[in-house]
């Protein structure tokens, strides 16, 4: 591997790490996509079984959303200071975002003021992204 995917295979151990620590529960698959300044990460079936019940409910949806922001505000600096560690750089402002339906969670860590994330159709390719699925070797 290079330097970069060694990076992004770190990223998505550390954030599997992170996941299971803070929720109890770990992805599926993790996909990273590392590119200048902006990081954006992908947890791949991240909700608990409980959660997606939950999501199937409008209201139930908004309160599994507004779980894991407040969850991710309140936890993420360790999470930040893995990423600083990795890639030598410092996290400058760091959103989340959770798909009740799919139950995709995008961690989206950039140096600008926007970050627009399209989650594609499962036939779609993947390019410049590395999926790791954990208990994996990197």
């Amino acid at each position: 591997m290079n330097d970069i995917n060694d990076k992004m295979a770190e990223i998505a151990a550390a954030v599997t790490l992170f996941q299971q620590q803070t929720t109890g529960h770990a992805p599926t698959s993790v996909t990273v996509v590392l590119s200048d300044d902006t990081l954006v990460i992908t947890l791949h079936n991240a909700l608990t079984p409980a959660e997606k019940v939950l999501a199937t409910k409008r209201d139930g949806a908004a309160q599994v959303q507004e779980f894991h922001r407040q969850l991710f505000a309140n936890s993420s600096a360790s999470l930040r200071k893995q990423i600083n560690l990795i890639t030598g750089r410092q996290v400058r402002e760091a959103a989340i975002e959770v798909e009740p339906t799919t139950g995709a969670v995008v961690h989206a860590f950039t140096s600008g003021t926007m970050v627009q994330v399209f989650l594609l159709a499962k036939n779609e390719p993947e390019k410049a992204d590395l999926r790791i699925k954990p208990g994996s070797p990197t």
